[in-house]
């Protein structure tokens, strides 16, 4: 009858119940998780990735410089080329 059912429900609630205190102190399991070692290693680099500045000062420093001191002299060719080449890349990458 429906009584009985009710009754099988509640043992086997109660069996679930008494099982969880022999688990732990506080009778919850706890969630972990392990990282592989190629997980390790990408968050290793991208965490000295985010320690390099985005400019390089002394790059700039120097072009400071040098065009201060009117030294610095780059042709339009050149520049056009150099552009091209990036272009260029980014197509092939």
């Amino acid at each position: 009858m429906k009584i009985d059912k009710i009754n099988r429900v509640l043992q086997i609630y109660n069996d679930v119940e008494s099982n969880k205190v022999g688990r732990g102190g506080d009778g919850l399991d706890r969630d972990s998780v392990k990282f592989s070692e190629d997980a390790q290693d990408y968050q290793f680099a991208l965490q000295k990735l985010r320690e390099v500045p985005d400019i390089r000062m002394d790059k700039v420093e120097e072009l400071k410089k040098r065009i201060d001191a009117k030294t610095y002299d780059i042709s339009g060719r050149e520049i056009a080329e150099r552009i091209y080449q990036r272009i260029n890349f980014d197509k092939k990458v």
